[in-house]
C-alpha cells in the first residue's frame, strides 16, 4: 500500500481521479460513492471494515497528484535531465516529475519535444518544425522505461538525458530477455498490473512490439540505429540524431544491418543488399558499399544467410537466431 487508513477527502486530494475518469473515458460519477466504487474496481484504492481507505501503489504510481506526497514512490518519478554538448560535464536543465504516469505522460512527452533539437520542413503551404527524432520512437521507449522499470530497486527511476546528439532513456532493472531479442520475443513484464492499465489508456500497446516501431521509425528517418545497453542494475535505450552514412562507422553500420535484418524478419521478409540499399539510401551503383556491411555483420556473427548455397546476387539474410 502506498497510504493506508485515508479518509474519503484525503484520497480524492491525493489521487487525480477526474483524470482517471477521463483517461478510462468513463463517465465521471456525480458522487463519491460512484467515484469509490470505480476505484475500487480498478484496484486504484482498497476499502478498509472502518470505513477508511488504501491506496495501493498501482494507484499511486498511476494518478498520484504528487508522487512526493508517497514517500517510497517519489524517487521513482522521471527525471529529465538537459546537456550542453555531447557530455555530462555542464547541465542546462534539470526537471524531475511530480504525477503519477498516467496523469503526466502526456505532458511529459510534450516537454520533452520542446527541449529537442528541431528541423524545419517546408511543405508546398507551411512550414513545419520536426523533431529530430520520431515522436512514436519517443514514446514507446519513455513508455517501456516506465513500465520495465524494477520497482524494488530503491533510489532509482527512470531516466531521460538530452544531449547534443543522442538521447538516452534509461530505467532501474535488467530485461528479463536479451536485447538482441527484443524485437521478436513475445512481451513480458515484470510489472503486469501496470502494464495492462497502461494499455487500456493506450499508451502501451502490451503486444510486444514497441520495438519493432522504435527500429522503423529510425529507418524511416534515416537515423543510425538504435543501442539497447544492459548494465549491473540498469536498462538503456539510446537514440541518435542524423547521422551522414559516411559519417557512421563500422559499429553504427553493423547495428543497423542487425536490426534491419531482425525487422524484415519478424515481417516475415529476408534481408538482401537491395532492402539495405534502401534502409542507408545508397544508390545501386555503390552497392559494394552495403556488401561489405553484409560482410561484416556476417563475421560479427549476428546475422546468416538464409540459404548457403544461393548464388551471390539471390544470396537472402536472416538474424542469427532465426
Amino acid at each position: 500500500m502506498a497510504a493506508e487508513n485515508q479518509n474519503i477527502e484525503s484520497v480524492l486530494n491525493l489521487l487525480d481521479y477526474p483524470a482517471y475518469f477521463e483517461l478510462t473515458s468513463l463517465p465521471l460519477p456525480d458522487n463519491r460513492n460512484g467515484i469509490v466504487d470505480a476505484l475500487k474496481a480498478d484496484n486504484i484504492i482498497q476499502g478498509t471494515a472502518g470505513g477508511l481507505f488504501h491506496i495501493t501503489n498501482l494507484g499511486a504510481i498511476l494518478f498520484a497528484r504528487k508522487l512526493s506526497s508517497f514517500p517510497h514512490l517519489n524517487r521513482k518519478a522521471v527525471r529529465l535531465v538537459l546537456y550542453k554538448g555531447d557530455s555530462r560535464i555542464e547541465t542546462v536543465r534539470e526537471i524531475e516529475g511530480n504525477k503519477g504516469y498516467a496523469v503526466g505522460f502526456s505532458g511529459l512527452i510534450d516537454y520533452l519535444e520542446t527541449l529537442l533539437p528541431s528541423n524545419e520542413h517546408i511543405g508546398k503551404a507551411f512550414r513545419k518544425e520536426e523533431t529530430i527524432y520520431p515522436e512514436l520512437a519517443i514514446r514507446e521507449l519513455v513508455a517501456n522505461a516506465i513500465i520495465h522499470q524494477d520497482f524494488s530497486i530503491t533510489g532509482t527511476g527512470p531516466l531521460i538525458e538530452i544531449f547534443q546528439t543522442r538521447m538516452e532513456i534509461t530505467n532501474p532493472g535488467i530485461p528479463l530477455i536479451s536485447t538482441q531479442r527484443f524485437l521478436d520475443s513475445p512481451p513480458q513484464s515484470r510489472n503486469e498490473a501496470l502494464a495492462s492499465f497502461m494499455r487500456r489508456i493506450n499508451i502501451c500497446e502490451e503486444r510486444g512490439t514497441g520495438v519493432d516501431k522504435v527500429v522503423f521509425q529510425t529507418e524511416l528517418y534515416q537515423l543510425p540505429a538504435p543501442i539497447f545497453e544492459v548494465t549491473e542494475n540498469h536498462t538503456k535505450a539510446v537514440l541518435f540524431s542524423y547521422k551522414k552514412f559516411s559519417d557512421m562507422d563500422k559499429e553504427d553500420r553493423i547495428r543497423a544491418c542487425y536490426l534491419h535484418c531482425c525487422l524484415r524478419y519478424v515481417s516475415r521478409m529476408h534481408t538482401n543488399n537491395t532492402s539495405l540499399r534502401e534502409r542507408f539510401k545508397i544508390e545501386q551503383k555503390n552497392q559494394a558499399q552495403v556488401s561489405r556491411i553484409i560482410k561484416d555483420t556476417l563475421n560479427a556473427g549476428l546475422i546468416r544467410p538464409y540459404d548457403p548455397e544461393a548464388g551471390t546476387k539471390a544470396m537472402r539474410y536472416i538474424p542469427c537466431w532465426a
